[in-house]
């Protein structure tokens, strides 16, 4: 089933009285740089500090409470994990987290600080996977995909829909795109509301596994990615694909030097704390590698959770 925009605003409903609703936030000496009038969407300010918890609190608060009260369990190592762990928590059920024993400690802090409880396993897509297909048997507990899921890809486009309420005249929306959630959820509710608006994704072209499979016209696996924009790494999923192949116009390549410049200035110039995955979406402007001078365009500012010890300048 391919969600619906009908699906997003029950979505949207759903999740109101446990997601913030966030800001859209300008700034003019950006708008001169990039030659465009920018309205950017900021989901660093969301709980967890990402996005990835309209999905996750859609899922959790979809479900049947018979359901509910077995718990969830996914496998991540990154925002996805805390925002389950914390959509859960405010159901009050459990929530069953497999994380790669080599994820930086701080994600393993935040986790375990929403009430996740932890199963940590080999670094592999292997064992990620063969440990939660054993919590799940176990615990029966439902799985929640980080993008994959049809709960998950609806509440994120829950960000779009607040975005079109806001700024309504829109003639573009940027969105970065790794598994596919964000940007199909995206591209559901700003086309199905907006008719004509132009739906573009970000992706490093150190890890351009869409780009290259929107090109191919089938889905090609992320290889041994290396970039700085980590929430990018994951490949497109069976749902994200044909929904991003029908919806987004296309995916525009940033390098790993317009990622880190343009994440530096909207630190310095708009006071924005982003991580190297918003900054993705905003190096599609800052790059040029299209024409969107003096349009209107909105930016998802995917997240804001960086590690202070290691930043890029």
């Amino acid at each position: 089933m391919i969600p619906t925009l009908t699906d997003i605003r029950q979505a949207a409903e759903r999740i109101r009285p446990y997601a913030h609703r966030t800001p859209v936030l300008t700034n003019d000496s950006l708008n001169q740089k990039v030659d465009a009038r920018v309205f950017l969407k900021c989901e660093n300010f969301q709980k967890v500090g990402a996005f990835k918890f309209r999905g996750a609190c859609n899922a959790v608060y979809s479900l049947s409470d018979a359901d509910a009260a077995r718990g969830v369990c996914t496998h991540s190592s990154g925002n996805h994990a805390a925002a389950l762990a914390l959509a859960a928590k405010l159901r009050g059920i459990p929530a069953y987290i497999v994380m790669p024993d080599n994820a930086p400690s701080v994600k393993k802090n935040a986790v375990a600080g929403y009430g996740g409880l932890i199963t940590f396993c080999a670094p592999t897509l292997e064992a990620r996977e063969s440990t939660l297909d054993r919590i799940r048997i176990e615990t029966g507990a439902t799985v929640v995909h980080p993008y994959n899921d049809e709960r998950v890809i609806t509440g994120q486009g829950t960000a779009a829909l607040e975005l079109l309420e806001d700024v309504p005249d829109l003639d573009v929306i940027i969105a970065p795109v790794g598994g596919g959630g964000l940007l199909s959820g995206t591209s559901i509710a700003a086309t199905e509301i907006k008719k004509g608006i132009r739906v573009i994704a970000g992706e490093p072209e150190m890890a351009d596994d869409a780009f290259r499979s929107m090109q191919a016209g089938e889905i090609i696996p992320s290889q041994n990615p290396k970039t700085i924009a980590d929430g990018l790494l994951t490949s497109l999923g069976s749902l994200t694909f044909p929904i991003i192949q029908q919806r987004v116009e296309q995916i525009v390549t940033v390098s790993e030097a317009g990622i880190i410049e343009s994440m530096k200035y909207v630190w310095e110039r708009a006071k924005i704390i982003i991580e190297p995955s918003s900054a993705v979406a905003v190096g599609v402007l800052w790059e040029r590698k299209i024409d969107l001078r003096g349009l209107k365009v909105g930016i998802i500012l995917s997240g804001g959770n960086v590690d202070l010890e290691k930043l890029p300048f």
